[in-house]
C-alpha cells in the first residue's frame, strides 16, 4: 500500500512542478516573452553564429511560441493531476484496477517529457542553439532536469502493482 501512496505522490509532484512553471511564466509574462524572443532570435551566438533556420523576430510568432509552451506546461500539470486523482480513487482497489487508473498519470509524465525534451531540448537547444547564451543554457539545463525526473517517475509509476 505504501508504494501506491508514493506513486501517487510522485505524480502529484510532476503535476505541481509543471503547474508552478506554467504559473510562473504567466505571472512573469513579459520576462517569459523576452526570454523566448531572445532564444529564437539567435542573438549573441558566437560558437555557432549561423543556424540552419531563420531568426524568428516576428512578435506574432513569439507569442505563438509562448502559447505553445504554456499550453504544454499547463497540460502536463492538469493531466498529471487527473492521473493522481484517478490513482487516489483506486488506491484500495485491485492491482488491475489500480494499474488501469495510472493511464492519465502516464500521459501526464509523457506530456511533461515532450514539453521539456521536445520543446526545450530539441527545438530550442538543437534548432535554435540556445545553449550558446547564459539565459538559454540555464533553460536547457533546467529542461534536462525536468525531463529526466519525469522519465524516471514514469518508469517507477509504470511498474505494475501486484
Amino acid at each position: 500500500m505504501a508504494i501506491r501512496y508514493l506513486k501517487i505522490t510522485l505524480i502529484l509532484l510532476v503535476a505541481l512542478q509543471a503547474l508552478i512553471y506554467a504559473i510562473q511564466n504567466v505571472v512573469n509574462i513579459d520576462a517569459t516573452y523576452q526570454s523566448i524572443a531572445y532564444v529564437i532570435s539567435n542573438q549573441d551566438h558566437q560558437a555557432y553564429p549561423f543556424s540552419v533556420g531563420p531568426d524568428v523576430t516576428n512578435p506574432i510568432f513569439i507569442w505563438i511560441t509562448l502559447a505553445i509552451v504554456l499550453t504544454c506546461e499547463f497540460s502536463a500539470g492538469i493531466i498529471s493531476t487527473l492521473g493522481a486523482y484517478h490513482m487516489w480513487q483506486n488506491r484500495q482497489a485491485t492491482s488491475h484496477e489500480f494499474n488501469s487508473a495510472k493511464h492519465y498519470a502516464i500521459i501526464g509524465c509523457l506530456v511533461s517529457m515532450v514539453t521539456w525534451f521536445g520543446l526545450f531540448m530539441v527545438v530550442a537547444a538543437a534548432y535554435f542553439q540556445m545553449w550558446q547564451t547564459a539565459i538559454g543554457d540555464s533553460s536547457y539545463k533546467g529542461a534536462f532536469m525536468i525531463f529526466t525526473a519525469s522519465a524516471l517517475i514514469l518508469v517507477v509509476v509504470s511498474q505494475t502493482d501486484d
